[in-house]
């Protein structure tokens, strides 16, 4: 009877054959889904921990490009500065040498080097003296200036000398007091010396400077270069020599100090 039924329904078979074949499928895809989350959630883990890993380098790989930034900044600053500084003592040495070849040259070969008074006995005017001035280029003509004479007694020893005006007329002139700038108006320089010799014959005392060692018998009215003179010609090439050196030393130090600070940390770390 069952069999019969069972033929008179197809129908019912087909319907039963597709609910199972659909549950078995379905069970399948339960069970691969639940493998799957399983699989996924054992794996977690270890990508958990390498993501991480990555977020620690890029902060680590980050801080470092930062440091690498603050060095590559300081650095170009430092080396101004060191640049400064030997452009600095360089320039010194330059000025020295310099004021070395002049100054301190004429100040150091100069005999008339002890001070004292000396007392006027007679300025005259003894004849005149020729000399050249420049009218342009290889071009030169001759002129003529009064040549003033002038004897003192020195107060320390009571020795006759004759007066000059610095060192630069004795290597000029040794008969003249002053030696004017040739130029082509003869009546303007005799007026600037008998200027000088009216000033000369009202001023009995006056202040000068002899030999010592009395290797010239004539006696200066102002040296060329004084001590004050060369003192504070050499004082300024002095603080830029040693400016740049402070200079150069501090970044030195700096430098020093930061890799000691560096030093410190990565021992701490």
């Amino acid at each position: 009877m069952l069999r019969d039924e069972k033929l008179k329904n197809p129908k019912r078979k087909v319907r039963s054959f597709r609910y199972s074949f659909q549950t078995a499928s379905v069970n399948r895809r339960r069970g691969g889904a639940s493998g799957r989350m399983f699989l996924l959630t054992g794996s977690k883990g270890p990508q958990g921990g390498h993501e991480r890993r990555t977020i620690y380098q890029k902060i680590r790989e980050y801080d470092l490009l930062e440091k690498k930034k603050t060095v590559t900044a300081l650095k170009p600053g430092e080396d101004r500065a060191i640049l400064l500084g030997l452009i600095m003592i360089l320039s010194s040495l330059m000025m020295y040498f310099l004021l070395g070849i002049t100054m301190v040259r004429s100040y150091s070969d100069s005999v008339w080097t002890e001070e004292s008074s000396c007392t006027v006995l007679n300025s005259t005017i003894t004849g005149e003296m020729n000399c050249t001035y420049s009218c342009g280029s290889d071009c030169w003509r001759g002129s003529k200036y009064p040549c003033l004479q002038v004897f003192v007694s020195l107060n320390a020893s009571g020795k006759v000398l004759r007066l000059s005006h610095n060192e630069e007329t004795q290597e000029v002139n040794l008969e003249c007091f002053y030696v004017p700038k040739c130029r082509k108006d003869h009546v303007a320089m005799h007026t600037i010396v008998m200027n000088i010799s009216e000033r000369l014959k009202t001023r009995q005392q006056v202040p000068c400077y002899y030999d010592p060692d009395e290797r010239q018998d004539s006696a200066i009215l102002t040296r060329l270069y004084g001590r004050e003179e060369v003192f504070h010609s050499l004082l300024w090439p002095s603080c830029m020599l040693l400016g740049g050196a402070l200079i150069i030393l501090m970044v030195k130090l700096t430098q020093y100090l930061s890799i000691l600070c560096e030093q410190i940390s990565k021992v701490k770390r």
